[in-house]
């Protein structure tokens, strides 16, 4: 499990599937950061991890402070499965 810091706007939401860093990740959850604030587009704080590691994220069996952090533009990021599709 780990954070990612998207830059820009994204159209994707919880449960979404993307590729990053050439692997296939859940987004757990996604915050909102930026818009009224902060920089010129918002950013988008997502926990994301393996399908096998939902049930420790669900239990909260993880320190979100101690997770590694990454950052992605949003134009670099491959959104698998995202708001529009997940009901396929």
């Amino acid at each position: 499990m780990q954070t990612l810091i998207v830059h820009g706007a994204v159209d994707m939401r919880n449960d979404a599937i993307i590729n990053y860093d050439g692997e296939e990740y859940v987004v757990f959850t996604i915050q909102r950061q930026g818009d009224y604030h902060g920089p010129d587009e918002p950013q988008l704080w997502c926990t994301i991890g393996k399908e096998d590691e939902r049930e420790a994220f669900e239990k909260r069996e993880f320190v979100p402070h101690w997770l590694d952090v990454d950052t992605i533009d949003a134009d670099a990021l491959d959104v698998v499965k995202g708001k529009t599709d997940l009901s396929v």
